[in-house]
């Protein structure tokens, strides 16, 4: 395996210093847009400028690292802003033209029908009008569009479109990415990030056998289940983000939510579902400085996670 970060993790530092800070690392996955401000990706003018484009990748390789993706992480679907779809899109586009051949997004999250202008995101069969929206959300037009991505990417020479499993997306567990993967083909994957399956009551440990080849990129980042409001509260939490204390759940530093026997068993379990990729740090964790958290991470994965290849063969006896 290989381990890197996520651009964002660093989001108030300039790239060239950001790429410093990986050295030592094997990558950084980059932000293009969406939810994402990209602060070290200038999507309009790498779309008009080769030259731009060379000089991205030569930052890159000048420090014998490598662009882990391009992620444009957000809501391609959103019924009343069709700029995420678009950033989607170009990035796809601009991986092609600059030889990166994963991408990482998210599902898209439409509205519940046609009329309506707020993305809604189900998340249980009653009462009845939830399957109609699914229904609408799904065959009108989650579908539908990841064709049209999937046709994209291919003429754009990208190989895997890993989506992010994430909740207010149509795609969030292991079920509902197999079930778009069938209908749109194999070019469609998982990034799986634990810290999402935790919060939403999942098992990561069993997910990775359960998306096998499907599994195309993971996303390093925990998750604090805060038991006391937990209990009162449950794990649907809509609270601050910034006030830890009041929230059932939050996303921590690497090793302060599960330990490291934890992290060995997912690392473990990874490689025994062939998984051999990448681990790209997401650092959120509001409590903790972005550069000290990202450094205890990494600290904490280079003694857990597998990085050479197995030479184990059986004796002939």
């Amino acid at each position: 395996m290989k381990l890197g970060f996520v651009s964002d993790s660093l989001g108030s530092t300039a790239f060239e210093e950001l790429l410093d800070e990986a050295v030592g690392l094997s990558g950084v996955e980059i932000n293009t847009g969406g939810w994402s401000t990209a602060p070290h990706f200038d999507l309009v003018g790498m779309k008009s400028s080769a030259a731009a484009r060379r000089e991205f990748l030569k930052a890159f390789a000048d420090r014998d690292l490598e662009v882990i993706s391009l992620n444009a992480n957000g809501n391609p679907l959103h019924p009343t802003d069709p700029s995420q779809a678009e950033c989607l899109k170009d990035t796809i586009r601009l991986a092609g033209e600059m030889g990166i051949k994963t991408v990482c997004t998210m599902s898209g999250l439409p509205a519940g029908n046609a009329q309506d202008r707020m993305p809604n995101w189900v998340v249980s069969s009653w009462p009845p009008e939830t399957q109609s929206i699914l229904r609408y959300q799904w065959t009108d037009v989650l579908i539908p569009f990841w064709e049209e991505i999937v046709a994209l990417a291919k003429e754009s020479g990208v190989e895997r479109i890993a989506l992010e499993l994430h909740g207010n997306q149509c795609v969030y567990n292991v079920p509902s990415l197999l079930k778009l993967r069938e209908a749109v083909g194999p070019l469609v994957g998982a990034n799986l990030d634990p810290s999402h399956l935790f919060w939403m009551g999942a098992d990561p440990l069993v997910a990775t056998e359960a998306l096998g080849a499907a599994l195309f990129h993971v996303h390093a980042k925990d998750t604090m289940l805060n038991a006391p409001v937990q209990a009162t509260t449950s794990l649907l939490e809509n609270g601050n983000l910034i006030d830890i204390a009041a929230r059932s759940w939050s996303y921590i530093t690497l090793g302060f939510g599960h330990g490291e026997e934890w992290w060995r068993q997912f690392c473990y379990r990874l490689k025994m579902a062939g998984y051999d990729g990448w681990l790209s740090i997401e650092h959120e964790d509001v409590m903790l400085n972005s550069l000290e958290g990202l450094e205890k991470s990494v600290s904490f994965l280079k003694k857990i996670m597998p990085a050479r290849a197995s030479d184990y063969k059986p004796q002939e006896i």
